[in-house]
């Protein structure tokens, strides 16, 4: 009987340690990284997302990260069938592939399908998208938060695409938008182990920090500088971009610009915790600074366990 191939996937919040985890994982088991990183695969995005660089990357191939343009957008749908078509490919050498990132909808639509969600108006997206531009994010997403406040606790609310996604959901059936999204798993070819990262909060959180300074040390500002001509295209309206357009704009200093980036990458790190929990089925291990090895060991354990 030919062994059955695994995805390994290996989630967490941002700034936890995914990547140089990721890189060890790949050598003690000779096999690729696949990014599940919804931004890091634009190649004009690399600071703002901390992308691995290649000394980072240690020779270790990964995929899907640069392998897109800002002007050629990705959603989860599309993530969805060309991951599928590469570990289709990679399958054919390894036995075990590492799926790695903090983007759990790109994660669940390569292990689990997407939800059959239902068709809208077009004239209420519109409606929704004219309603944006008017009254601001702050007052759909309030709406968000009286109409679905489950999917609200858990949903990237600074990102306009999702709140106006899920929005329009619930105005067009009447019904939460979480309520669609108790989906019938797809089969798929290949077994899944998942795993979730995380590290005691204030250590987490004080890692943000550095990693916050560091981008501007690296030329964050130039990056996003020569963004400006594409700030209303989706893939910008993320944590790490959207922080600085206003002050590049001179609507607040750099202090207050350093203070915002920083609290909305914690804030972006705590909605991914609680989501990767909420999902039930992620085998949490702790990547604490004094115990990198028992990670890898860990892992390497639960991959080994029988199924």
């Amino acid at each position: 009987m030919a062994t059955q191939k695994t995805v390994l996937v290996i989630a967490g919040p941002t700034a936890v340690g995914k990547t140089a985890l990721c890189v060890q994982l790949a050598k003690a088991l000779a096999t690729d990284v696949v990014s599940a990183d919804s931004r890091q695969l634009y190649r004009e995005l690399s600071i703002g997302t901390a992308k691995p660089t290649p000394a980072e990357q240690q020779g270790v191939p990964h995929h899907f990260i640069s392998s897109h343009s800002i002007t050629d957008p990705v959603n989860a749908g599309r993530y969805e069938r060309e991951c599928l078509a590469l570990l289709t490919t990679l399958f054919q050498k390894k036995d075990v592939v590492i799926l790695t990132g903090g983007t759990g909808l790109y994660i669940n639509a390569v292990c689990f399908g997407l939800d059959d969600m239902p068709t809208v108006d077009p004239a209420l997206r519109e409606q929704l998208f004219t309603r944006l531009q008017t009254e601001g994010l702050a007052a759909l997403q309030t709406q968000l938060r009286d109409l679905d406040p489950l999917y609200a606790q858990t949903a990237d609310l600074q990102n306009p695409v999702r709140v106006t996604r899920a929005l329009e959901v619930c105005l067009a059936t009447g019904q939460p938008y979480s309520s669609f999204r108790r989906q019938q798993v797809a089969d798929r070819p290949f077994r899944t182990v998942l795993i979730a990262l995380d590290r005691p909060r204030d250590e987490l959180y004080a890692r943000i920090d550095d990693r916050m300074d560091a981008m501007l040390a690296n030329s964050l500002l130039d990056e996003v500088q020569s963004l400006l001509p594409y700030r209303d295209l989706p893939a910008l309206h993320t944590v790490g971009y959207q922080e600085v357009f206003p002050y590049l704009d001179g609507t607040y200093d750099y202090d207050e610009m350093v203070r915002l980036l920083k609290r909305n990458s914690r804030r972006y790190a705590k909605r991914q915790l609680t989501w990767f929990r909420n999902q039930g089925n992620y085998q949490p291990v702790s990547v604490a600074s004094a115990s990198p090895t028992d990670a890898l060991a860990t892992i390497l354990d639960l991959l080994n366990e029988p199924h």
